[in-house]
């Protein structure tokens, strides 16, 4: 995923949710329904969690340090995470809560139609979010599935944005479910039911987006066809031959490579030198993000 795709899927998806949040809490204070205000709740945290995705990728494009020698490129992986504690906590939370108040405080839904229209609107202009981060995922998925996209990207703003893109769609539509049967039956405990039934959808994302940043910040390996194209580029080179590789994200765009390689027992110091920069310009060719390189040269022995 590049940079510029994320932020534009995370721009679309920030313009949607601040239009969407008014609208809900405009009908949420003319219906009552708890189901439209867990919602307007919802997109209030769908739009703080874009800012912080914003902030994070602005952070880790400053320059590296004597204390950061390997940049910042980590700071979109803490960005993210936060993102999925406030999609629990605000989003998920909330909506459990005011769904369980709704049930043991039973109040009255007025005027249905204007939660029914907002709720409509919201799921046009929530699609068209979706349709952005589908987009702009497909620039990178390949002929990944999306479960594999979402597993494997190494960079966390797509499937953030997508896994909230796709709860909100769901959480509309059970929000118009609970306020569509409290209308058509006169009980208010579809809304609340409904109300609940988004807060375990928050909640149930956010775990996922929790897990899936984990391993981001702990450490993810290069995808299988960048170490595929890394090791074919480092065995190209004449004499060369990979001994053991290892590849670390350090950022999203930003990938260190370490590489012990054999070289010719007859090899002078020039020519280890010389191969050592022609296999260090060889990766970079086939894997531009590999912005690190170290490269260990070795004696091939047998057992090595």
């Amino acid at each position: 995923m590049s940079a510029e795709g994320g932020t534009k899927a995370i721009v679309a998806a920030l313009a949607a949710n601040t239009g969407i949040a008014v609208s809900k809490f405009i009908a949420a204070a003319i219906t009552g329904s708890a189901s439209m205000l867990a919602e307007g709740v919802h997109s209030v945290a769908d739009a703080a969690n874009q800012v912080l995705l914003l902030i994070g990728g602005k952070a880790s494009r400053k320059a590296a340090s004597p204390a950061h020698p390997f940049g910042y490129g980590r700071e979109r992986y803490i960005y993210a995470f936060i993102v999925s504690i406030v999609l629990f906590s605000i989003g998920g939370v909330y909506a459990l809560y005011e769904g369980y108040h709704k049930l043991t405080h039973e109040g009255e839904l007025h005027n249905p139609l204007v939660a029914v229209i907002v709720l409509l609107v919201a799921i046009t202009l929530e699609s068209f979010s979706l349709r952005t981060a589908v987009k702009e995922s497909n620039h990178v998925r390949g002929k990944q599935s999306w479960v594999q996209f979402v597993k494997g990207s190494r960079s966390p703003e797509l499937p953030v944005i997508l896994l909230e893109d796709i709860g909100a769609l769901v959480g509309l539509i059970l929000a118009l479910l609970g306020v569509g049967l409290s209308w058509i039956t006169g009980l208010v405990v579809f809304d609340a039911l409904g109300t609940m039934a988004i807060g375990v959808l928050l909640v149930l994302i956010a775990i996922v987006l929790a897990i899936e940043i984990r391993s981001m910040l702990i450490g993810e390996s290069a995808t299988l066809e960048d170490i595929d194209a890394i090791t074919t580029a480092i065995n190209d080179g004449e004499g060369d031959t990979l001994i053991h590789l290892k590849t670390l994200h350090v950022g999203p765009d930003e990938l260190l490579v370490a590489a012990k390689v054999g070289i010719g027992v007859s090899a002078t110091g020039e020519q280890v030198a010389s191969q050592i920069d022609a296999a260090e310009a060889r990766i970079r060719a086939a894997v531009p993000k590999a912005k690190i390189i170290y490269i260990e040269p070795d004696i091939p022995r047998t057992g090595a």
